[in-house]
């Protein structure tokens, strides 16, 4: 499968790497302009490794929840068009900030991605894709909460972690409980597991109902 426009595979260190063009963010790997997108470090990452269909490319908008220090989403801005990226955590925004003063798309947002109400003001409609990686309870929920600002042909492409939904049960049941629960407002068109890259995460591609 092709990786999105935007998105190589170069040779660094010996090995095959996903690269994006860009300013270095964590200390990641570079080969010339071309910067390493470690899928051991990003949920997204690992997607593309696995070739999984995203729906990545120059032309997407994106609403980001769960952007942390931007170790992710900084790779989606530099590939991607207007870019919102929703931390909830004040530390790690600042680090946000940091890494959108050299990228004109990244727009940082320090609000709760629980609660889409208190950034719907700012956050266009009609997005391509909703980006989702956020440690809570209910991430499903939060699917369900920000599929408004979805286009109808628009992508979800969810990080499920198992332990952040329920520590004391399996995986696989924690998976089928949130599949069943997107359920109500998306049609999961692939999942795979991550475990190659991360341990008890479920990648998920929707789209809306």
């Amino acid at each position: 499968m092709s990786l999105p426009d935007g998105v190589e595979r170069r040779t660094v260190d010996g090995r095959s790497r996903l690269v994006t063009r860009g300013e270095p963010v964590y200390g990641e790997p570079t080969v010339g302009e071309w910067r390493v997108w470690d899928a051991g470090r990003s949920k997204l990452g690992a997607m593309l490794a696995l070739d999984m269909e995203t729906g990545l490319g120059p032309a997407q908008s994106v609403l980001y929840l769960g952007a942390a220090s931007g170790t992710t989403v900084s790779h989606v801005a530099d590939v991607c068009g207007l870019t919102y990226a929703v931390e909830f955590a004040p530390r790690p925004t600042r680090d946000l900030l940091s890494v959108a003063a050299s990228r004109e798309r990244l727009f940082p947002l320090l609000k709760d991605a629980r609660r889409p109400e208190t950034y719907a003001h700012v956050v266009e409609a009609d997005l391509d894709l909703l980006v989702q990686d956020v440690a809570t309870r209910g991430q499903a929920d939060v699917a369900l909460r920000n599929r408004q600002f979805l286009a109808d042909d628009g992508r979800l492409l969810l990080a499920v972690k198992a332990r952040s939904e329920d520590v004391t049960a399996a995986p696989e049941d924690v998976f089928e409980r949130v599949r069943e629960r997107l359920s109500d407002g998306y049609e999961l068109l692939e999942t795979r597991r991550l475990d190659r890259y991360h341990a008890d995460h479920l990648a998920v591609v929707a789209r809306p109902r």
